[in-house]
């Protein structure tokens, strides 16, 4: 259910980006790249179907990946609740920022937010996407960590 759910959001962040022609900013990349970790964190863990330590594993996993996309999101709402005249101006697209800088580099560039990550370009019940991709990914995070933690009921095998 954690990857369906991961993989609905990122269907939808692409139909924003395709069909709706809302060009994402490069904390909204993060984002997505958030959700995909999270995503093939749960897929592993199912097909793996872990006991004990392995468990604690995914859980500890799927808390990591969770936190950092919920780091990312929060930083991403941060910036779009700036005052107009402290945003910082629109940077250089994330496409040409890996070609130029090193990886180090870009990720500083990128979580300090420029002025196309603090424009809201999309709502629903009045929350921004990155809102609602910090509610995902604390549900997501809080789900798998529960379920690979929880006493699991002894399976009878005939």
């Amino acid at each position: 259910m954690g990857f369906a759910a991961c993989a609905a959001l990122l269907a939808y962040a692409y139909y924003a980006q395709y069909v709706l022609h809302l060009e994402p900013c490069p904390l909204c990349i993060f984002q997505r790249v958030g959700v995909f970790s999270i995503g093939v964190v749960f897929l592993i863990a199912a097909a793996h179907d872990p006991v004990s330590w392995g468990r604690r594993l995914y859980a500890s996993l799927l808390a990591a990946a969770a936190l950092a996309t919920i780091g990312v999101a929060l930083r991403h709402l941060y910036v779009q609740h700036l005052p107009e005249g402290s945003v910082p101006a629109c940077g250089a697209s994330l496409d040409f920022m890996l070609k130029v800088f090193s990886l180090n580099e870009v990720l500083v560039k990128v979580l300090t937010g420029s002025g196309e990550c603090a424009r809201v370009t999309w709502q629903f019940l009045g929350l921004a996407m990155p809102a609602w991709v910090l509610l995902a990914a604390v549900a997501l995070g809080a789900y798998g960590v529960w379920n690979n933690l929880r006493r699991q009921v002894p399976v009878l095998r005939f």
